[in-house]
Parts: structure tokens; C-alpha cells; sequence
């Protein structure tokens, strides 16, 4: 897989994935710089720096930041869930477009490590066949590429705005291999590391918990609930955390058993990929089986065969359900808007699918009042 053109002029070169800027060769520090924020005309992405990895490349990416090296450039190549690549100075220029792709190389050898080119990777482009001429051009992988592996120096990664370099991807090339639309990279700042923050609703006691109230907005109406942490503390973390960083957001209702449940939250049904804080945030919880009995209006987790396989779908229960007792676990109860859930309930099925979608528009977290 190579990136930028076959020559058409003196002096092109095909360019090739790999990793990306550095300082000069061979006296390259460490720098205290740990993260790189990417601001675009679609988005803003932040890179871990990969300062112990590529010592060198990161130097000069922290160089030509700081001198402003990257403003002002554009992604002029991509290829829809493989890679993205910018960073060319000559990019600045329209009237440089047949050059595109041949500016900013030949700074750098390689710098082997043991990082992998998997999604998220950025990598230093250099000349196709000379691993001595990385510099500021870079390539970020959108899927992960190890036909490429052990080839180009790895610097960064991603470590949010996945979904900004997904839309840059997916951006159509014209006759002449390069991006239809300008995407510029309007600025590129560094910054420390920030601390990681506590995840939401973490430090909050069971008294503090009970006093929330979630709205599920639906295509069919609003379905009100109250949770019982005292019953599933960790299961009652997981929803409100879910609901409020918008992981819900677009899902649809799934699966319809009548007399039995209505289930929803399934990552699969949303209409857009989550992003990386929201990924984080869906992980395997430790079942919490309870006293708390399957009935109508009942909010419960829905799990996998194994008893702690539960992650983010969950189901409201339409009838009696005794034999969930003790084997699912209960969080919650609808509180308003049951004749919601009802009607649901009777929407036309393909087996347990609704046959027109019922969206779950988002959960909207109200706070204890």
C-alpha cells in the first residue's frame, strides 16, 4: 500500500505510510510535552507522544509545532477506514497541488519500537524504499495496517478524535489521487498530559444515587425511571454514566418480546460510531442479582450466558417475569410514561425485531432536586 502519486514530475516521489515529526537527527531530547491537540476544520484530535518510543520523530513534531510548522496545512490524502495522511508544508499552497506529498521528508531515519500499526497509530511517511527520510508528513491509521509493521516510525497515538480522523477518511479523492476538499489543520498546540479525571458518578453514595431520575426520549414518546442503587450500585454507576456521556444517544429499541420485554442499548444499533471516552465507558460488569423482582416496569440489565457479561443494554419488562428473578440484574423502575413503553410493546415484530425502527433518541440524566 503506498501513498501519494507515481511521478509525474522531476522529483516526485511515491510516499508510503509511516510515522511522523521530529526535531534534529541524532541530538533529539526528551521533552516534557506528553500530548499534541489537533485542531481541524472538522474536528480537534489529541496524540499521546510517544516521547521513550521515537525520540527523535517527537522532537521534531514539538519543533515544527512550535513553529507553527503545521498550521495552515490540509490532509491531502486518504483512504476510507485505512489511513490519513497531512503534514506537507507544500500543502499550504493550492497552486502546489501536482507537488503535494513530496514537502516536509528527508530529515530522519527510522526508529524502530515495538509499538504496532494498529488504529490510532501515527506514523513518520517517508520516501518509498529509504527509511532515512521521515520528517514532517505523517500517516494516521484509521484501521489498523500490519502489512506495514516494522517499516515506519511510530510516534503518537490517538487518544481522542477517533471519529474526526474517520470523517477525514472518508473524504473522496479526485482523478489526480488527492482529497476533494480542503481539510485544513487550523492550529496544532502541545500540552501536558492532563491528569485522568474520576468517571462520573463514581463518588457519589447510595442515597446520592436513588436521587437521580433518567428520561429515556424515545421516537414514541418519554419513559421516566428511577433507579435503585441500593439494589445494584455498580449497574445504577454504569446507566447514569452511559446516559450522560451520550452513549445511548441514537440507539434503537432492538428487541420487542411482548408480555415479556422491551430491550435497548445495544453499542450496535447507533446510528454513530462512539468515541473514545464513550468506549471506555462500556465495559463488563459484576452481576448484582437482587431481591428486586422482575414486573411490570422493571429496568434491568441484560447480559451474554456468563453472569457478569453485562455492559449496556438494558431492558424494561412488559409483564411477570419471575423466572429473570435472581439471574438478572434489576436497577430501576419506570416511574412515568409506562403507557410508553406499551405501546412499544405493540409495534409489528420480525420474530422480536420491531419491523420500523423505534429510536432511543437519547437518556436525559436529571439531577436530584
Amino acid at each position: 500500500m503506498t501513498w501519494g502519486r507515481s511521478g509525474r514530475h522531476t522529483g516526485h516521489v511515491a510516499i508510503i505510510l509511516a510515522t511522523v515529526l521530529v526535531a534534529t537527527a541524532g541530538r533529539a531530547t526528551a521533552q516534557p510535552v506528553r500530548q499534541a491537540v489537533i485542531e481541524t476544520s472538522v474536528g480537534t484530535m489529541v496524540w499521546d507522544l510517544l516521547t521513550d518510543k521515537a525520540p527523535n520523530h517527537v522532537a521534531l513534531f514539538v519543533k515544527t509545532t512550535q513553529a507553527k510548522g503545521f498550521d495552515g496545512t490540509i490532509f491531502h490524502n486518504m483512504v476510507p477506514r485505512g489511513a490519513i495522511q497531512g503534514g506537507d508544508p507544500l500543502t499550504r499552497d493550492p497552486k502546489m497541488r501536482g507537488k503535494y506529498g513530496t514537502g516536509g521528508l528527508g530529515k530522519l531515519p527510522l526508529e524502530p519500537s515495538d509499538e504496532r500499526m494498529t488504529r490510532g497509530a501515527v506514523a513518520s511517511v517517508r520516501v518509498s524504499g529509504r527509511p532515512d527520510t521521515g520528517g514532517t508528513q505523517f500517516l494516521l491509521c484509521v484501521g489498523d495496517q500490519p502489512g506495514l509493521q516494522d517499516k515506519f516510525t511510530i510516534f503518537a497515538r490517538v487518544a481522542e478524535g477517533m471519529r474526526v480522523a474517520e470523517k477525514i477518511a472518508e473524504i473522496p479523492l479526485h482523478a489526480d489521487g488527492l482529497a476533494a476538499e480542503r481539510v485544513t489543520i487550523t492550529r496544532v498546540t502541545l500540552r501536558d498530559k492532563p491528569a485522568p479525571l474520576p468517571d462520573p458518578f463514581s463518588t457519589e453514595s447510595v442515597e446520592q444515587l436513588a436521587a437521580y431520575r433518567a428520561v429515556l426520549e424515545t421516537s414514541m414518546g418519554n419513559i421516566t425511571v428511577a433507579l435503585t442503587p441500593d439494589k445494584a450500585p455498580d449497574h445504577v454507576r454504569q446507566f447514569l454514566r452511559l446516559a450522560e456521556s451520550g452513549v445511548y444517544t441514537g440507539m434503537s429499541f432492538h428487541r420487542v418480546v411482548k408480555g415479556f420485554v422491551v430491550q435497548t442499548g445495544h453499542v450496535p444499533t447507533r446510528r454513530e460510531p462512539l468515541d473514545e471516552r464513550q468506549q471506555g465507558f462500556v465495559r463488563s460488569l459484576k452481576a448484582e442479582f437482587n431481591d428486586q423482582p422482575h414486573v411490570l416496569g422493571t429496568l434491568s440489565m441484560a447480559r451474554l450466558e456468563a453472569p457478569d457479561s453485562a455492559t449496556s443494554s438494558f431492558f424494561i419488562v412488559t409483564g411477570t417475569a419471575t423466572a429473570l428473578d435472581g439471574q438478572y440484574s434489576a436497577f430501576g423502575r419506570v416511574v412515568e410514561g409506562l403507557d410508553v413503553v406499551q405501546n412499544i410493546e405493540a409495534v409489528p415484530v420480525d420474530g422480536e425485531t420491531p419491523v420500523d425502527r423505534v429510536e432511543l433518541v437519547r437518556i436525559r440524566v436529571l439531577p436530584p432536586q
